[in-house]
């Protein structure tokens, strides 16, 4: 992101979010009250379409024959850590870290997440807006959530949560949505290391990735070329990505057991839609302590 403004892909996944939200309720995917609220025009203009009934389906329609690919990803994206996250939080997982958290409202409409301490870590641009969005939504800042502001490729991720006062070796979910792919593989080792060295037994590690193929040229990636350009235009250019058949050796190196790897498209098919169109180089992985 371009430093001084809130950042675009954020924002873009918050309309994502809030175009699903329109969706009827036996339909929907899932359900983000709070998505609409972090929009900036013209995408709140997008957003009002979207609820209108006769534009409802109208509106992501023509975003995904414009940009094939992001809405779709985003959502089955948000479903499959959603999921993982309800999940962790039923096995008892204690805290819960999100990293790189932009819009993320996970921590305010997940059931049982208020009753864990949650640290939303992210640039202090984008934080600074969350916050003042949350403030007037909700009425103030909820008390188990703590928000760190990091810049991941400059500043000590582990010493600023450490400060927040994040618990060592204690069970935690470890969420990092749309983040690795922006950074350098440096940045990426290093925070999968932290992420094992400072949880304790029975901690998760999910995150999203693009697959390596997409950008050194080895795998050809059908209607990618649309999403690739976007995020580029947005200051947010895809730099870092992985072998999804290096992934499980990659993360035994460094502690973690893979539990599951997925794309986007089939975790569109998994929830009984139609990924024609989608690019598949998008992709969820989870792992294990």
């Amino acid at each position: 992101m371009r430093e001084g403004e809130r950042s675009r892909t954020a924002e873009y996944m918050a309309l994502f979010r809030a175009l699903e939200t329109n969706r009827s309720p036996e339909r929907r995917l899932f359900a983000d009250p709070l998505a609409a609220s972090f929009l900036s025009r013209p995408l709140i203009d997008v957003a009002r379409a979207g609820r209108l009934p006769g534009l409802r389906s109208v509106v992501p329609w023509v975003i995904d024959r414009r940009y094939p690919g992001p809405r779709p990803s985003a959502v089955a994206r948000t479903k499959v850590l959603d999921d993982a996250l309800v999940a962790a939080i039923a096995r008892g997982v204690e805290q819960v870290v999100i990293l790189g958290a932009g819009y993320d409202s996970r921590a305010y409409r997940l059931p049982g997440a208020g009753r864990l301490r949650v640290f939303e870590v992210d640039h202090p641009d984008t934080q600074t807006v969350k916050r003042r969005v949350l403030a007037g939504v909700l009425g103030r800042l909820p008390g188990h959530v703590q928000f760190v502001a990091v810049d991941f490729d400059r500043d000590d991720l582990a010493a600023a949560l450490d400060s927040a006062g994040l618990q060592a070796d204690r069970p935690t979910f470890v969420l990092w949505e749309g983040v690795a792919s922006y950074l350098t593989p440096e940045a990426v080792d290093t925070t999968v290391r932290w992420a094992h060295d400072t949880t304790g037994e029975g901690s998760e590690l999910a995150f999203t990735y693009v697959h390596r193929g997409l950008l050194d040229g080895t795998v050809a990636f059908p209607h990618s070329t649309a999403w690739v350009r976007s995020v580029a235009d947005a200051g947010e250019p895809f730099v870092f990505g992985f072998d999804p058949a290096d992934l499980p050796t990659y993360l035994r190196e460094r502690g973690w057991t893979s539990n599951e790897d997925l794309s986007t498209t089939e975790a569109l098919t998994r929830h009984g839609f139609d990924p024609a169109g989608v690019p598949a180089f998008y992709r969820i992985a989870l792992a294990r302590h």
